[in-house]
């Protein structure tokens, strides 16, 4: 009922620092298939979660392993709304009335994309305005949980160069996170 594949990237001669950039780049990649494939409209959730209409269609994780970068990609396509998890906000392609949820058919336009996105990676274009463009978090009030358990909010501010987000908290101080579970919040009633 779901699709889950692993891509094995060996991103020879790209400097370290912009493989931060990868899980990124896929979730424009599985974006982009998802919509055009399965013709249902999605958003990004930094950093790594698809969201069709707000809810979490799939999951995207990286793992950099002896020069290489290993990409996780686990999309919910035909489970109905009682086999998915009640409490995570999860949803599946075909509980949102995806016009086609072949899973051969997915895979193959998400490895396409991901293919082209990469190739534009490698020539130094991270495809970042259509992160931004695409990254529902951006611009919201979010909650996150850094690994070590501490606790930030703020505004979502943006992503840097290194895939970052950049909270903006209260006292105007704007903190880079590399990761963490991030929570969107409601806006403060006005």
């Amino acid at each position: 009922s779901g699709l889950s594949f692993s891509v094995l990237l060996r991103p020879d001669g790209v400097p370290m620092a912009r493989w931060g950039r990868l899980p990124l780049l896929a979730g424009v990649a599985l974006a982009a298939a998802v919509e055009r494939e399965a013709g249902v409209p999605t958003a990004l959730k930094w950093p790594n979660d698809l969201l069709v209409r707000g809810r979490k269609c799939a999951g995207i994780l990286a793992e950099v392993a002896d020069g290489a970068v290993v990409l996780g990609i686990g999309l919910n396509v035909t489970q109905r709304p009682g086999e998915l998890p009640p409490d995570a906000h999860a949803t599946s392609l075909a509980a949102e009335g995806a016009r086609h949820t072949d899973r051969e058919a997915l895979l193959v336009a998400v490895l396409r994309e991901l293919a082209g996105y990469e190739a534009r990676w490698r020539a130094g274009d991270d495809a970042a305005a259509e992160y931004r463009a695409r990254c529902d978090t951006l611009g919201r009030r979010v909650r996150v949980t850094l690994p070590a358990g501490a606790v930030l909010t703020g505004e979502a501010a943006g992503v840097d160069d290194e895939g970052r987000l950049l909270v903006r908290a209260a006292d105007g101080v704007t903190h880079r996170v590399s990761a963490g579970d991030v929570i969107h919040l409601r806006a403060a009633p006005t």
